[in-house]
């Protein structure tokens, strides 16, 4: 009997190979997406590489130049369509046909405009063996944050809530309402994306660092977008202090020019943006977020702002952090769940116990 794996069981594994390198630079490639290669030979990887932080070069460079003496005839899985348009680079498909590559296998097309579907009619042309749709589901919830952008013209959001056994979001007697480890999650989640926005009501009442303390995850703490209508925020909070460290901003309506020019001083870009939450602003708020390149939020504030998001229908994912002790009468202002999260609009697509709290991941439809 043949040990042979078949031929599923066989790109499946090398694609998934893929994935762990586009898992590496997800929430740290700007408006490009995170991408993962493999090249094969002889069933053996000859090389692995992913997208470039900020986007530039692409993976299949990446992949192609660590084993260029040896890609002729060889395998290329890559976890997106290859790209086939002239931008800032030159095509990967043609790249791909110069290292003479044998055999192409990828995931799903591309939504940009530029390659969609487009790359299958350049390995016809060339005689490139190409296969496509390997991991298809796996890669439509990966590129989820990536098909909004495309699609929708407007960036990713998950948003983060942390509450009590009984619902409620702050505890009068203790900073903190969830575990160690539920924290420790937190600043995973923070290391995947490219921007986290807040509230200077929350920067005001907890003084949070709002960056990824992880060992050897440091360098991915996301730039900070602070919204703050009347520029109320303490110029001495931890995140203020440290906006030299990372791109930091703050959207706000008005406010005193001495606090402007002081805010300024501490290298916080300041941007004068209506917000209203009861109104569709919160929209034009994500769309100037996306001009200034950020595809994935992470947003991080309090229930006010988190509840707005959810209301208007501008959240993608919802992250839940459940404590397992009650606050009672120590507890303040509790998260309705209920009346954002549904079997109609939403489905848990992970539910893990972090050693007493709860975590529940929420795709929102």
């Amino acid at each position: 009997m043949s040990t042979k794996p078949s031929s599923t069981i066989y790109h499946n594994h090398f694609m998934k190979l893929a994935f762990l390198q586009a898992k590496k630079v997800l929430g740290n490639t700007k408006e490009n997406p995170a991408v993962g290669c493999v090249i094969v030979k002889n069933s053996q990887v000859i090389s692995a590489s992913h997208t470039s932080k900020n986007g530039r070069p692409h993976a299949e460079t990446n992949a192609l130049l660590l084993s260029k003496k040896k890609n002729v005839n060889a395998s290329l899985y890559v976890t997106l369509e290859p790209c086939s348009h002239y931008g800032k680079t030159g095509p990967c498909t043609s790249l791909i046909k110069k290292q003479k590559i044998k055999k192409v296998f990828y995931s799903i097309c591309d939504p940009d405009d530029r390659t969609y579907n487009k790359s299958k009619f350049f390995f016809k042309k060339n005689k490139i063996k190409f296969k496509e749709n390997i991991l298809k589901s796996f890669a439509l919830n990966f590129y989820k944050s990536y098909i909004n952008y495309k699609k929708k013209n407007l960036p990713y959001v998950m948003a983060k809530i942390a509450v009590s056994k009984d619902l409620f979001t702050i505890n009068r007697r203790k900073k903190w309402i969830t575990n160690e480890f539920s924290r420790q999650r937190v600043h995973l989640l923070r290391s995947i994306h490219d921007c986290l926005l807040t509230s200077s009501a929350t920067i005001n009442s907890d003084n949070p660092d709002l960056t990824c303390r992880v060992n050897g995850l440091e360098s991915t703490t996301p730039s900070c977008i602070i919204i703050d209508k009347k520029l109320k925020i303490n110029v001495n909070s931890k995140v203020i202090k440290n906006a030299n460290k990372r791109k930091t901003v703050i959207f706000y309506n008005n406010g005193n020019l001495k606090k402007i020019k002081l805010i300024k001083k501490k290298k916080v870009k300041l941007v004068k943006q209506k917000i209203v939450f009861n109104n569709f602003s919160l929209e034009d708020l994500l769309f100037k977020i996306k001009s200034m390149g950020y595809s994935r939020i992470f947003l991080e504030s309090g229930v006010n702002l988190t509840s707005n998001f959810l209301k208007k229908n501008l959240v993608n994912d919802l992250s839940l952090f459940i404590s397992k002790y009650k606050i009672g009468t120590f507890g303040l202002k509790r998260f309705k769940i209920n009346n954002y999260i549904s079997k109609k609009n939403s489905y848990s697509k992970e539910n893990v116990n972090l050693f007493g709290d709860q975590f529940i991941s929420y795709n929102i439809k």
